[in-house]
């Protein structure tokens, strides 16, 4: 093989921080709101999954906390638990199954 030239490397003399990692935590965090259509949505899906036979355990995000819960059927205004309770739709901010 042929000696190719040398190639010119420019010396680095200072630090260099283009690869850095941020972080903030805050206790305010803001929780994203889903529409009303999203929430229908995420709730025909749950119910609509091939492994809900009778009842799915969701985790259900309210503006004052969250809540694990089984979910047996629902209405266009409510969502009803295994223990027979009633949560209304439209103070669901987001919805997962577990």
């Amino acid at each position: 093989m042929a000696k190719l030239p040398s190639v010119y490397a420019n010396p680095i003399n200072k630090k260099i921080n283009n690869v850095q990692e941020t972080y903030r935590s805050s206790e305010d965090r803001v929780v994203k709101t889903n529409s009303p259509q999203d929430i229908s949505k995420k709730i025909n899906e749950i119910f609509s999954r091939k492994d809900h036979v009778y009842k799915s355990k969701v985790k259900i995000t309210f503006k004052n906390g969250t809540k694990v819960v089984d979910i047996v059927g629902y209405t266009n205004l409510n969502l009803l638990t295994l223990d027979g309770s009633l949560i209304k739709i439209t103070d669901i901010l987001d919805i997962e199954k577990i």
